[in-house]
């Protein structure tokens, strides 16, 4: 069986993380990365024990919510708070970050940014990553990562693979089945 990539294990991460946000207009999650483990995580919601927009409805100013704290920010801030380098990290996160959160991750030292989905991309935030010199790069999310979906549907090929060839059936049609059940689950 083949193993998930990395990308893709982090990006499950933030996307798992993403689930516990509060926020009603977009659900971000985040994951810093050092030399291949999770050092810290957030997602985008309220500070300790205040108002969630989930419960209370966002408060808007000129167009933002400013009740919540960035997924981006929560992650640097569980590092600051624990005492974990953020110094040549990664971050993973769900959605391209704004141009606040660029800042704080390119002051963070963060040197890699992995997000899956655009979202009102900056160009100012992409120059200022540029200029700092970290890299940025759109990883599209395969979600069947977070199911064990695609592990049966390998079981079910390779034990039907198994009984066809005890069979005595032509290689020939073992191939063409084969081709078949890829088709169908593999998709």
């Amino acid at each position: 069986m083949q193993r998930i990539a990395w990308d893709q294990f982090f990006l499950a991460q933030s996307h798992l993380i993403s689930s516990r946000s509060t926020c009603t207009r977009l659900m971000v999650g985040a994951t810093i990365v050092r030399d291949k483990r999770i050092i810290a995580g957030g997602y985008n919601g309220s500070i300790a024990g205040g108002d969630h927009c989930s419960e209370e409805g966002c408060y808007v100013v000129e167009g933002h919510c400013i009740r919540t704290i960035h997924a981006e920010m929560n992650a640097i801030l569980q590092c600051a708070k624990f005492g974990a380098s953020t110094d040549h990290a990664e971050m993973y996160v769900t959605h391209f970050p704004c141009v606040a959160c660029c800042k704080s991750i390119i002051q963070a030292g963060i040197k890699a940014v992995y997000y899956a989905k655009d979202y009102k991309n900056h160009p100012y935030a992409i120059e200022l990553f540029e200029r700092a010199g970290v890299e940025v790069k759109k990883v599209p999310f395969d979600e069947h990562v977070l199911s064990n979906t695609a592990q049966i549907e390998q079981t079910v090929i390779q034990t039907v693979q198994e009984v066809l060839q005890q069979e005595d059936i032509p290689q020939e049609t073992i191939t063409h089945l084969e081709a078949k059940l890829k088709e169908q689950f593999l998709k």
